[in-house]
């Protein structure tokens, strides 16, 4: 990926992680990937008092690439406290619309800087497909 992209996603997710809706864990997540339109699309969590019910940022991001109309995401940025990796959840759900190889960046919200650079393949080691 290059620098510039790179920047605009991790600027995406540091940019909207304090719109997160987190009043019973404080734990805020900023979410941004990269459509196969060479869009950037942006999430934060949302929870709720049924915590079952609760949003992923990284859900909502990719939900919003596929209703902008990208059919692959080709970069994603995670920017929490501490650089926290997604839940399984969120991996495998990214897995679906993205490729192994697809660069995941880890932010450290309270640096800004990137505090981990991975793939998908790296979070979600023999991840399940339909076609698999």
């Amino acid at each position: 990926m290059e620098a510039k992209t790179q920047a605009g996603l991790v600027a995406a997710a540091l940019g909207v992680r304090d719109k997160a809706y987190a009043p019973f864990s404080q734990f805020y997540v900023g979410a941004a990937v990269l459509g196969d339109d060479g869009k950037v699309y942006s999430g934060v969590n949302v929870e709720n008092s049924s915590y079952g019910l609760t949003i992923c940022a990284e859900r909502i991001a990719a939900g919003a690439a596929v209703t902008g109309g990208a059919k692959r995401l080709a970069g994603v940025a995670v920017a929490t406290e501490g650089a926290h990796r997604p839940c399984g959840a969120c991996r495998q759900f990214l897995y679906e619309l993205a490729e192994e190889t697809t660069p995941v960046l880890l932010v450290d919200s309270a640096t800004g800087e990137v505090a981990h650079r991975l793939t998908l393949g790296d979070l979600l080691p023999g991840g399940f497909r339909l076609s698999s």
